[in-house]
């Protein structure tokens, strides 16, 4: 139980913290109209003023930095063949920090000098045949009707956690996206935090703020639907496999204090004939039973502490999840109350085992005990 514990405990952090350093960031803030249709039209739904914000935001204890985005969709041509993409406009040296999970096939992340520079999924590079120095036009068309375009020169190809964020999106500074729309505005603020543990602390505290000025806090997890999924996917995996160890401890354990207590039938009669209550002979096996309990949970914790820190000291290769390009190494995860809890399982699971087989020792017939295995 420590051992499948800790590895489904490892690969739900690994899963957020992929979530988190590729895509969302901790906490993300935006109008309650963009949330509402998650629209990526270029001029709806924006935060008029986000400088003030973010320096509301980053002046938060625990927050590390608060960085823009602008979300706009276009068409990525590279002189041959054009296609639909969706981009965004971003701080190159805010998301570098955020995106820590995010891996370059070719080339680098972006820079604050790459005024035309663009970083492209590597699905996009596959479908145009894009290469680090090549140029391609971007296209995006407002809702005033005009068209704007840029020309820019492929700087990086990345992977993300999303196989299908890789296939349609792109990455540009957010300088050269407020100049191509001319604004000054962000649709979202993204948060990321010392912590991930105490992104609900921050993000209450964060809401009582600015929901004032019309701002709207989401969380990673409320952004994460497929994470939300993923968790519940494994929760009730671990249950039942909890329900399956449980039962098997309990049938093994049983069946080995049966046979104990058989061998042993003649000493309880030799106890029942001296005088003993039969209460005392119940004490007596549960007594020992708790002891062998403890003993045998106290050694499975300690095998299986020692087993999880030389199998984490080697590293478990994992193939990419479904919808992901990315593989990880796996490890396994203590976490005290999985402990406990399987320590608590083995111990309980040989006290309950013992109950009946003790009960039934009480209520031999003496005479019958005594020339057992004669």
């Amino acid at each position: 139980m420590i051992l499948a514990g800790g590895f489904v405990q490892d690969i739900l952090i690994q899963l957020g913290e992929a979530t988190i350093h590729s895509q969302t960031g901790h906490i993300q803030l935006a109008t309650p109209g963009y949330w509402a249709s998650r629209s990526r039209t270029s001029e709806s739904h924006m935060i008029n003023d986000p400088t003030i914000t973010k320096k509301i935001l980053e002046a938060q204890t625990g927050v590390e930095q608060a960085v823009n985005r602008i979300n706009f969709v276009g068409m990525l041509s590279n002189g041959k063949r054009d296609l639909a993409i969706i981009g965004e406009g971003i701080e190159p040296a805010g998301e570098r920090k955020i995106g820590s999970f995010i891996r370059y096939s070719e080339g680098r992340p972006l820079e604050e000098a790459d005024s035309d520079g663009v970083v492209i999924g590597q699905g996009i590079a596959r479908l145009l045949n894009l290469h680090v120095g090549d140029r391609v036009t971007l296209i995006i068309s407002l809702s005033q009707g005009a068209i704007n375009t840029m020309d820019l020169q492929v700087i990086g190809v990345f992977q993300s956690f999303s196989k299908e964020f890789d296939a349609r999106a792109i990455r540009i500074p957010l300088t050269a996206t407020q100049e191509l729309l001319d604004t000054k505005s962000a649709h979202v603020l993204v948060l990321t935090l010392s912590e991930t543990k105490e992104t609900d602390q921050i993000a209450s505290a964060i809401r009582d703020q600015v929901e004032k000025h019309g701002i709207k806090v989401m969380t990673w997890r409320e952004l994460s639907d497929f994470y939300e999924k993923t968790v519940q996917l494994y929760d009730a995996q671990f249950g039942v496999l909890r329900l399956i160890i449980f039962l098997m401890v309990l049938l093994s354990v049983a069946n080995s204090i049966n046979m104990t207590l058989y061998e042993r039938t003649r000493e309880f009669g030799t106890l029942l004939s001296l005088g003993d209550k039969p209460k005392t002979v119940f004490e007596l096996i549960m007594m020992e039973t708790i002891l062998l309990g403890l003993l045998g949970a106290g050694l499975g914790i300690l095998l299986g502490c020692i087993f999880a820190w030389g199998i984490s000291a080697i590293g478990i290769p994992m193939p990419p999840p479904p919808n992901s390009n990315l593989g990880y190494t796996a490890l396994i995860r203590l976490e005290p109350l999985a402990i406990l809890s399987a320590g608590a399982t083995g111990f309980g699971a040989a006290v309950f085992a013992a109950l009946y087989p003790a009960y039934r020792a009480t209520k031999v017939n003496i005479v019958d005990a005594l020339r057992h295995g004669v």
